[in-house]
């Protein structure tokens, strides 16, 4: 290698420095030329997260094992993303998504967001947009009783999170949470209800579908965010599960899971029903997401390839997820985008799409894909980094701090140093010594461990 860098190298270099200084490349247009389409008025935004689902579930990705039309046909409609992906288990990608930083800069512990972060509430709501968060919170005073007491009562509570309305299961009820399935039990704006009779999904998203209802005519825009219950464990029935009518909605049975994904996909495809009764779907971003892989007992079918979930693992099977994004008129339909994506990059793309401000409390480490989705080439990432630590928390045995980098090829981890090429290997069985690397590998390898070294607190 010569001393002068290639124009790759000084590329991949400088999306470096810029991500280990906390810079939001690409963000930061005026409010009249970031709406993405020639309307005045801002774009509403939904973003819709999944919980416990791998790319492989997804008709549109190649699954085979479960129905999933609605989400098929918005990739149909507009843009699907190859190389998204997200931290193996849910809070460290949530506290991602929430604040816009790699966790090696807010982590705690699990469950828990620290309560002097500015999240994505309080930013679109200092932007002028009416906020809403439905779904599950699952980041105040996690732990129960009898482990590590000196998180209890600690965290983010809903009301202080910067969203106008919420309706939420798991909120600050630690010991007895409740349902979030059958009869479910959901902190609604402040007040605790038992849902008795109703099924979880369906409230969180009759909630989102009557805020969109009351503020869609409105000068102000909405932001709205689902992280979704579906379809994490326990694997409950749904209401079109075989013994649903007869009252027994409690009793688990992993063969469920394929009934909660396709409920998952209904209750998305009834927010997207109720933007386009509401003429609104020229002026509105829908964004789709996972917060992980798929569970580990669960097994999936690509064709006749078995993938076996991997929530938890550092490997694909645990943080590859699909991605979707629709608005119409101004995402190119049935576009397959091959960038890389993590959870980091929604806060910076948000931003770019409604004139927003970084608030100053922000460190955002992500990159705005507003570009791609318009169908230009935009500046995308050449690595994602990961420092996953899910500890302390309840359940967490045999977890321990992993970092690693990775493109859409290769991937490294700091502490061993094992190198790994992920296509042909993806269940990371046999690293590359470095006394056997190729001209690309090798450069791979020098690159990826610039970053780990960068990105530190």
């Amino acid at each position: 290698m010569t001393n002068e860098p290639t124009a790759t190298r000084r590329r991949f270099l400088r999306s470096s420095a810029l991500a280990s200084a906390g810079l939001a490349v690409g963000c930061g247009p005026s409010s009249d030329e970031s709406s993405g389409q020639a309307s005045a008025k801002r774009p509403n935004v939904v973003l819709i997260m999944s919980d416990d689902l791998g790319y492989e579930c997804l008709g549109s990705y190649g699954g085979t094992s479960y129905k999933t039309p609605r989400l098929d046909a918005l990739a149909a409609s507009g843009m699907r993303f190859n190389h998204a992906y997200a931290q193996p288990l849910c809070t460290p990608t949530r506290l991602q998504l929430m604040t816009g930083a790699y966790n090696f800069r807010n982590w705690q512990a699990f469950g828990i967001m620290p309560p002097e972060e500015k999240t994505i509430g309080h930013l679109m709501s200092a932007a002028g947009y009416k906020t809403c968060i439905s779904g599950k919170w699952q980041l105040y005073s996690y732990n129960p009783p009898d482990f590590e007491l000196e998180w209890r009562g600690k965290g983010m509570l809903p009301k202080d999170a910067g969203f106008d309305e919420y309706f939420l299961w798991h909120a600050e009820h630690t010991e007895d949470k409740g349902s979030r399935y059958a009869d479910p039990v959901v902190l609604d704006n402040g007040t605790l209800r038992t849902h008795q009779g109703g099924y979880g999904p369906d409230a969180y998203t009759d909630y989102i579908n009557d805020f969109m209802g009351r503020n869609a005519g409105g000068d102000e825009p909405f932001f709205v965010y689902y992280p979704m219950t579906l379809p994490h464990g326990p694997f409950k029935p749904t209401p079109e599960s075989d013994v649903w009518a007869a009252g027994d909605r409690h009793k688990s049975n992993r063969k469920y899971y394929a009934d909660m994904v396709e409920h998952m996909d209904m209750v998305i495809g009834r927010i997207v029903d109720k933007i386009d009764e509401l003429g609104i779907a020229e002026n509105t971003l829908i964004l789709y997401y996972s917060d992980n892989g798929t569970p580990r007992e669960v097994e999936s079918r690509m064709g006749e390839k078995l993938i076996k979930g991997g929530k938890g693992y550092t490997t694909d099977a645990g943080t590859h997820v699909p991605m979707i994004a629709t608005w119409k008129g101004v995402i190119p339909a049935g576009r397959v985008n091959d960038d890389l994506i993590d959870s980091t990059d929604f806060i910076p793309t948000i931003i770019d799409v409604t004139g927003a401000k970084a608030l100053p409390e922000m460190t955002l480490d992500g990159r705005s894909f507003l570009p791609q989705l318009r169908g230009e080439t935009g500046d995308p990432r050449e690595w994602i980094m990961f420092h996953f630590d899910p500890l302390p928390g309840t359940g967490k045995v045999g977890y321990k701090l992993v970092r690693f980098a990775r493109d859409k090829r290769y991937k490294l981890y700091e502490e061993t140093g094992a190198l790994f090429d992920v296509p042909g290997d993806p269940l990371e069985e046999q690293p590359i010594p470095p006394g056997n690397d190729t001209p690309e590998s090798a450069q791979a390898r020098r690159e990826l461990k610039t970053v780990l070294e960068q990105m530190k607190a």
